[in-house]
This record gives C-alpha cells, sequence and structure tokens, in this order.
C-alpha cells in the first residue's frame, strides 16, 4: 500500500512537468519591415522563449547601426507583418545593443504569440513609430 502511494504520489508530482514545452521564437528585425518602411541603415535580431507552464515569455534582442539611441522597444500584436498594431509587451530596461526581458503572458497573447500575431520593434527619436522590425514566428 505505501509502495502504491509514494507511487501515486511521485506521479502527481513529475505530470505537469511532462506536459510542459519550451518554445522558441525568433524574428529579423529590418527597417524594411517596418510600416511604412524606414530608411534606417539599422538591423537586429529578436530570440525568445515562450515556457508553457509558468507562461513565461523570456526574450534578447540585438541591434545595430539605428539612426540614433533606441528610446523604446515593444512586442506588438496581434497584426500580420503589413498592420500596425497595439503595444502588447513593452521593453522595460533600455540597453544599448542587447535588450533582455521577460513577461508573463495571459492565455489570450500566449494564442497570439502562437499564432504569429506578433512583431517586434525598436524605436528612435528619427524613428518614432519604429526604425527595425520583425515578425515573431516560432523556430
Amino acid at each position: 500500500m505505501k509502495i502504491t502511494l509514494l507511487a501515486a504520489a511521485a506521479f502527481l508530482v513529475l505530470t505537469p512537468a511532462a506536459f510542459a514545452a519550451s518554445e522558441t521564437f525568433t524574428a529579423a528585425l529590418k527597417p524594411s519591415n517596418e510600416v511604412p518602411a524606414t530608411d534606417s541603415k539599422g538591423s537586429g535580431t529578436l530570440t525568445a522563449t515562450y515556457d508553457t507552464a509558468t507562461k513565461k515569455l523570456t526574450y534578447t534582442a540585438t541591434y545595430k547601426d539605428l539612426s540614433g539611441p533606441a528610446v523604446a522597444a515593444h512586442f506588438h500584436g496581434p497584426a500580420d507583418s503589413k498592420t500596425n498594431a497595439p503595444v502588447v509587451v513593452p521593453v522595460k530596461e533600455m540597453t544599448p545593443g542587447t535588450l533582455k526581458g521577460e513577461a508573463t503572458l495571459t492565455d489570450a497573447q500566449a494564442a497570439d504569440l502562437e499564432a504569429g500575431k506578433w512583431y517586434f520593434n525598436i524605436h528612435t527619436a528619427a524613428n518614432k513609430g519604429g526604425e527595425i522590425r520583425g515578425q515573431v514566428t516560432k523556430k
């Protein structure tokens, strides 16, 4: 009886981990992806991981050659690659060259992310609407 109870307890403790998944997302940040496109020489990449169990999105974006310092960056959605949308997740700390952060998503936000309906962009003083942008897609 004790062995059965211990086995059942171990199964219940370990079961959520079996259903958890870590999903990877990427985006190529380019001026031609902005709506409307910019004439920037900037570029960048975004890599993000979403943990389906904790609903935590963790991301790193690197960028270079912008027209000036980055003043803001955000995930936006829901939108396709030709449409602008409101901010969904703002980047809290603006650091030169590399942006890192995390956010806990709602179920609706996670569904839009997984469906490819989010984009990430970086804003500068010269390009207030965004200088470089990329559609966030599952890797």
